[in-house]
């Protein structure tokens, strides 16, 4: 099943071996990966835009927190090599 054409649902997490606390930390690490420093209405709206099923909008606290313990981690060394150079 390719998850980028299906619509994100619980059933879709499911159905890949995934259960909603999985999929939301996957998918957050993946957005911390890529988008640091958002505050939580940027957070919110990707995570409404990435989910739109109304059975995944409970999950929107648990993606912001998984959010936020990704970046926690990633961005002091990038900001301590960035004051280096």
């Amino acid at each position: 099943m390719d998850l980028l054409v299906s619509e994100n649902r619980p059933e879709t997490c499911s159905n890949v071996g995934l259960d909603c606390g999985t999929c939301m930390r996957n998918a957050a690490s993946s957005v911390a990966g890529i988008c640091h420093g958002l505050d939580s209405q940027g957070l919110i709206r990707i995570f409404f835009g990435m989910y739109p099923s109304q059975a995944c909008h409970p999950m929107a606290p648990a993606f912001e927190s998984s959010y936020r313990e990704a970046t926690t981690g990633e961005c002091e060394p990038v900001l301590a090599s960035a004051a280096a150079a």
